[in-house]
């Protein structure tokens, strides 16, 4: 069997005109598309396990070893659910495609089932994760699987299994405490399984979801057995929680790369959602205090931050609007406004705000909500992804004559702003789309 690797395929409707080949956040190759929108190559020395194949801004991952010959097809116009791996050995990348499929579907099953007791969730996961080591058996039997794609396979199913059930010990705790009593004893035993320092699945969002969503819970329990007011410990944008959640991480994780992934966005969350120069302050001497590697951009960010305090105005920034006039947010804030950041490179996420704005638009039209851009210069994307998406242009922009760099301005993309009408900042620590934003959004109307 020959020890090299082809990776080839089609795209229609192309965004871009290549696609990237990465493993561990590393870039590995670039290739480019044809006239035919078709792309390939054979490698040399590619070692087995998961890799990201990414055309922007989309990306998925797939599972190669050697000796595999992989075509993949797929659709820009629905990416996830079009995208099809063909060929020798396909059937590794298509179970983990699949596998994804399923795990978006549990966010629903989520919100639909948290509201059930513990003892009937319990059976409704282990159903779940019976039928998906069904499944892998079954396509085990027709497939050569080496022994490493099923040590992967077998633990992307524990780790779905798993995070469920910290989802789900979450939302019963925050929203259903009548029920939290009755979780059973072994209910989280799983946690003792949870191993912090796989290489392997550092690039398996399946994995990554479940180690961010432990990390959530433990803090919000170790601030729980602190502090008779619990409802207080879920707000997971207070300066406390992210320090335990950091510090966490930390002591967890001997891995560097899947460590600093998380360092690098709970570092970002503390920043931008810190409201005065004391909360920056304790964040970099925490970020000290571990020791953090890039404390270097974390100080830049705190610096781009201090312009985002509670009290500070916004009506000197500049933006332009759909029809390339330039303005600053002075020259269209007259009422009480809220504003939201998007980005093209992050899809789901742009059209889940866009979902939420329209309908906050409609139970409070007194309100005016500005979607801000921030790929700043790719105003031919920003504008084709809006019409793709039909988003309401009136109230669009993006930012413009901005020093710092795009991927400063990502940072921002979970960060909402509550601004008076004469543009000054009322607040901006709050967690878009939970189920508190609307109070919160309330109480902003009614001061």
């Amino acid at each position: 069997m020959s020890d090299s690797v082809f990776i080839g395929g089609q795209i229609n409707n192309p965004e871009t005109d290549y696609v990237v080949i990465s493993k561990e956040n590393k870039t590995i190759d670039t290739l480019y598309l044809d006239e035919k929108n078709q792309f390939g190559k054979e490698y040399k020395d590619f070692e087995s396990g998961i890799y990201t194949f990414k055309h922007p801004p989309e990306s998925q991952i797939m599972y190669m070893e050697p000796g595999d010959s992989i075509a993949i097809w797929l659709n820009t116009m629905s990416f996830d659910e079009s995208l099809n791996f063909s060929g020798d050995g396909s059937d590794k990348s298509n179970f983990l495609l699949d596998m994804f499929l399923k795990n978006q579907s549990n966010n629903d099953l989520i919100l639909t089932y948290y509201k059930i007791e513990p003892q009937k969730f319990a059976q409704i996961t282990d159903s779940i994760k019976e039928q998906r080591l069904l499944k892998l058996e079954n396509l085990k039997e027709k497939n050569e699987f080496s022994d490493e794609f099923l040590e992967i396979a077998r633990a992307s199913i524990d780790y779905e299994f798993y995070d469920l059930r910290e989802r789900y010990t979450f939302l019963i705790r925050k929203y259903y405490n009548s029920f939290a009593d009755k979780i059973p004893e072994d209910f989280n035993d799983y946690r003792e399984e949870i191993d912090f320092n796989n290489k392997e699945l550092q690039d398996y969002y399946v994995y990554t979801n479940l180690i961010d969503d432990y990390l959530r819970s433990k803090s919000i329990e170790q601030c729980a057995q602190k502090h008779t007011d619990h409802k207080k410990c879920f707000n997971i944008n207070t300066f406390r929680n992210i320090e335990r959640r950091i510090l966490l991480i930390d002591s967890l994780s001997q891995v560097n790369t899947l460590k600093n992934e998380f360092l690098d966005r709970l570092a970002a969350q503390a920043i931008i959602m810190a409201e005065r120069k004391s909360r920056l302050d304790s964040v970099l001497n925490l970020l000290e205090k571990i020791d953090y590697s890039n404390i270097a951009s974390a100080r830049q960010l705190a610096e781009i931050q201090k312009n985002y305090f509670v009290g500070k105005s916004i009506n000197g920034l500049m933006a332009e609007n759909t029809d390339g006039v330039v303005i600053e947010y002075g020259d269209v804030i007259n009422r009480p406004t809220i504003t939201y950041a998007w980005s093209l490179y992050s899809p789901a996420h742009h059209r889940w705000q866009h979902s939420i704005i329209n309908n906050l638009r409609q139970k409070y039209p007194e309100l005016l909500f500005l979607g801000i851009n921030i790929d700043l210069g790719e105003r031919e994307e920003w504008l084709r992804t809006m019409e793709t998406f039909g988003y309401d242009k009136e109230n669009e922009y993006q930012i413009t004559r901005r020093t710092p760099s795009k991927e400063t301005y990502r940072k921002y993309l979970n960060k909402v702003f509550f601004v008076n009408s004469d543009g000054t900042i009322v607040k901006g620590d709050m967690q878009f789309g939970s189920p508190e934003f609307e109070d919160d959004i309330i109480e902003f109307l009614n001061k």
